[in-house]
């Protein structure tokens, strides 16, 4: 047995891809993270930087046995599974987990179902055939494959999302995206949920300054992000979700300003590889 825990950033931007110039350092692709734990393999989100992972494990024949954990369904957190080829190899099991939707009866293969259907799209959920659409209940430890333990919690986020506490040897990832603070009851559980967090991702898809315009939109900032780390005791948090409009300069000056207030601070970056 591997002792390896290991995270990978395959997409770091929020909302929709941002191909161009000025993504080129952070990339454009939409939420993908990849999580090693000993010889399982996590994805969280499978945003548009799946399909290059998909295709690096068809490349090297890797093992695509993994669990899938979205945090919610929005479209840029979902749209890259379509191209994700381990996803139709009839001889690999992902288990697809969600447990964030507010409407009891809905389930995450219907919400596959309406992204894969005609006249959107040319194949049907069902050619997905390593896929099996795994629903639970949010609070819930999640008995994924391998010896990590997955913990969950709701976010605050428009049609629900799910925050994710995954530890293994003794270490911790946290990752808490398409978050916003304010809620008063999930802001009191949050620094327990994350407390001692080797890595905390965050979204900090705006600043202080941009907040007061886009309440209500179920996104934070990256002063909140390093205000949670110190009351939590997160040894490195990262800044996660960027928006779409947000260059790779810009998010040079809010990484310094960021580390400047808590030092250690990352800004997520595709290709980024961090070990706890």
């Amino acid at each position: 047995m591997s002792e390896e825990f290991s995270l990978r950033f395959w997409g770091v931007r929020g909302s929709t891809p941002t191909p161009g110039t000025g993504t080129l350092r952070y990339g454009g692709e939409t939420s993908c993270l990849e999580i090693r734990a000993g010889n399982a393999r996590m994805l969280v989100d499978c945003g548009s930087g799946a399909r290059n992972l998909g295709m690096e494990l068809c490349q090297k024949k890797q093992s695509a046995d993994m669990d899938i954990l979205f945090t919610h369904t929005h479209l840029d957190h979902i749209c890259g599974l379509p191209f994700f080829w381990p996803a139709f190899d009839p001889d690999s099991q992902i288990n697809a987990w969600a447990g964030h939707f507010e409407e009891p009866e809905l389930k995450l293969a219907d919400v596959v179902n309406r992204i894969m259907s005609p006249p959107v799209f040319p194949l049907a959920a069902k050619s997905l055939k390593a896929l099996s659409f795994c629903d639970y209940q949010v609070g819930s430890e999640l008995p994924v494959c391998g010896d990590a333990t997955v913990r969950t919690m709701r976010l605050n986020h428009p049609g629900g999302a799910c925050g994710y506490r995954i530890e293994f040897q003794g270490k911790v990832i946290c990752i808490i995206t398409d978050h916003e603070h304010g809620n008063v009851e999930i802001d009191a559980k949050l620094p327990g949920f994350v407390e001692g967090a080797d890595i905390m991702i965050y979204d900090a898809m705006y600043t202080d300054e941009e907040y007061e315009t886009y309440i209500g939109w179920g996104h934070s900032t990256w002063q909140k992000a390093v205000e949670l780390a110190r009351e939590a005791e997160v040894k490195t948090p990262v800044l996660f979700h960027h928006d779409p409009r947000r260059v790779d300069d810009e998010l040079d000056e809010i990484g310094t300003a960021a580390a400047d207030v808590y030092p250690g601070t990352l800004v997520a970056k595709e290709g980024l590889i961090l070990k706890p």
